[in-house]
């Protein structure tokens, strides 16, 4: 640890909580990227070297499979900006800006609240003091660069979608009643119980002219509706169940 992040840490960052905060955009890159997810783990031992006990080193880690662009559902980062509001932390730990936040707005509250309570930020490249003016321009830099690094991941993924469409080779999701042919091309599904019940719902609904008035109707004569499972060891299999009114407004509304 060096000199300069050793001279921050005094006596009353010390008597405070150390918290951890941990975060994976997706559940697909906790259960594949686990590298990533080791290497935020081990910021505690970073912790521990400024002079924090490893009991009194929080972790929060309730945002894995989380996006960061947005703090709106992400119970574990609104957890740790009360705990910082509170005065109970004495350094914020993250491996990187990105973890923490992908949006300025929720990184500059973020940063506003530490400088306010007099709570340190760590990532891996050092320690920063929010209360001080280089610091905290370094660390509002990297929350920019942050949230600009996602825009351009969001642009690449848009562009190879809309080039996709172009060529006719995206494929989506079907509304239940198509499917792809060997040829993918988009085509009536060839299980005739789908094909009628799939007729009956939106005659019912024509002559109902209510979602809730269908979805009863399905349920007084015990029918079941289809779907197909998206994903999955089972991705493709047609399962039947019960109608309920999500269901019947989404086949309505959303043509996929």
């Amino acid at each position: 640890m060096s000199t300069e992040a050793l001279s921050k840490v005094n006596a009353s960052h010390l008597r405070r909580n150390a918290y951890l905060y941990v975060r994976q955009s997706t559940v697909r890159q906790v259960l594949e990227n686990t590298e990533s997810t080791q290497r935020q783990y081990a910021l505690r031992q970073r912790a521990v070297a400024l002079g924090w006990p490893i009991e009194r080193v929080i972790v929060i880690d309730t945002d894995l499979g989380q996006s960061g662009a947005s703090s709106v559902d992400r119970a574990g980062f609104q957890k740790l900006v009360a705990e910082v509001g509170m005065g109970r932390a004495g350094i914020v730990m993250g491996l990187e800006v990105s973890r923490l936040a992908r949006n300025s707005t929720d990184w500059h509250r973020l940063l506003e609240i530490c400088a306010l309570s007099e709570t340190l930020i760590l990532d891996e490249d050092g320690v920063y003091d929010p209360a001080h003016f280089n610091d905290r321009l370094l660390l509002g830099l990297k929350g920019t660069m942050s949230e600009a690094e996602l825009h351009m991941l969001r642009a690449r993924l848009r562009g190879g979608l809309l080039n996709k469409a172009r060529r006719g080779e995206l494929h989506c999701h079907l509304p239940i009643g198509f499917v792809y042919d060997a040829a993918g091309r988009v085509v009536l599904d060839p299980d005739s119980q789908v094909q009628e019940t799939v007729r009956l719902f939106f005659s019912t609904f024509a002559q109902t002219g209510a979602v809730s008035a269908t979805v009863k109707h399905f349920r007084q004569q015990r029918l079941r509706f289809p779907t197909r499972i998206l994903g999955g060891a089972r991705k493709g299999e047609l399962v039947w169940g019960p109608l309920c009114l999500s269901r019947a407004a989404h086949a309505l509304h959303n043509p996929w």
